[in-house]
């Protein structure tokens, strides 16, 4: 199976009290005798959607997907305060608590996998495998190729680099852009603020796939989405991800043991290809996929055929255990 699963409704969602007042979304679907996987959305501020569940064969894994804090129907929507990355993992930590589940597979991609790499460094125990696509390992350098202007994306795309650049223009000379930005995205200023989340969210937008056929227009058509992708990214990022530099390399050592597929596209623009070779360099236990005539969408056929194939193997593999 290559392409997609069909498209099937969650058996079960609710609302789940996590800390420092957040709840958040959390649903479930296909089996719930089935192997448990857990879906981890990039962004940070992107939210589950539906099509994440056409992943997995519904027949042999239990389907768990969550909006991160200040997404989706998570709430507050939009907070910053207690939204960092020791706590998105203490919430993955207490959803795999309240469904009393022994082990599990992480599948995210983006920042997703970030998510991903950081809860299986944390307990490890817990995790069957991973399966991780567009690999984001949030070191300076893959801060520095998404949004500087001497980064690859910027090298790639200058027209489309001097749109992102807009809203902020003639606020740079002494700050950096993401600086720039969060400036805006904190101010009171509504109408400047909507201008940079249509401008984020359009700049990763067209880069996200090596072959851009849409309307342009309707990129940003989900307000909702677009705010909290773009608000949540941009705190993150400013802030470092709330991790120490290289700190998923440094630690790789902890998840040698754990079978994982890399997924990247060869002409990945958001995400450098480097951190998916790098990764596979340091773990052993890796299968590292560079999908051809790829960008970074999961949408795109040859990505989406490469995450089907890997949830099926890694089915094949935990069923196949003794």
């Amino acid at each position: 199976m290559t392409q997609l699963f069909p498209e099937i409704h969650s058996f079960k969602s609710e609302m789940l009290e996590v800390t420092d007042g957040h709840s958040i979304y959390l649903e479930q679907t296909g089996n719930p005798k089935g192997i448990p996987v857990l879906y981890l959305h990039g962004g940070p501020g992107a939210g589950i959607g539906k099509d994440y569940r056409r992943f997995f064969d519904p027949d042999k894994y239990w389907i768990i997907g969550f909006d991160q804090r200040g997404c989706g129907k998570s709430i507050p929507f939009g907070e910053l305060e207690d939204n960092n990355s020791d706590a998105l993992v203490e919430d993955v930590l207490r959803i795999h608590k309240y469904l009393n589940i022994d082990k599990w597979v992480l599948f995210g991609g983006s920042w997703g996998s970030t998510l991903a790499l950081l809860v299986a460094i944390r307990q490890p125990e817990s995790v069957i495998g991973l399966i991780l696509r567009g690999i984001f390992l949030a070191r300076e350098q893959d801060y520095r190729w998404f949004l500087e202007a001497s980064g690859g994306a910027a090298q790639l795309f200058p027209e489309y680099y001097q749109d992102f650049l807009q809203p902020i223009e003639g606020s740079i000379d002494d700050i950096s852009v993401v600086d720039a930005y969060y400036r805006i995205f904190k101010s009171d200023n509504e109408l400047q603020k909507m201008a940079a989340v249509k401008a984020w969210c359009l700049w990763e937008a067209r880069i996200s796939r090596l072959h851009c056929q849409f309307d342009e227009a309707e990129l940003v058509s989900d307000v909702h989405r677009a705010i909290s992708l773009a608000i949540l990214e941009c705190h993150y990022i400013k802030h470092l991800c709330f991790i120490p530099e290289n700190y998923i390399l440094q630690n790789i050592h902890k998840i040698q043991h754990l079978p994982v597929s890399i997924i990247h596209g060869r002409y990945d623009c958001v995400c450098k290809i480097e951190a998916a070779y790098s990764l596979s360099q340091n773990w052993q236990n890796s299968q590292l996929s560079i999908v051809p005539e790829s960008g970074h969408s999961a949408s795109e056929k040859r990505i989406t055929q490469a995450l089907c194939s890997a949830s099926q193997a890694m089915a094949k593999f935990w069923l196949e255990q003794p």
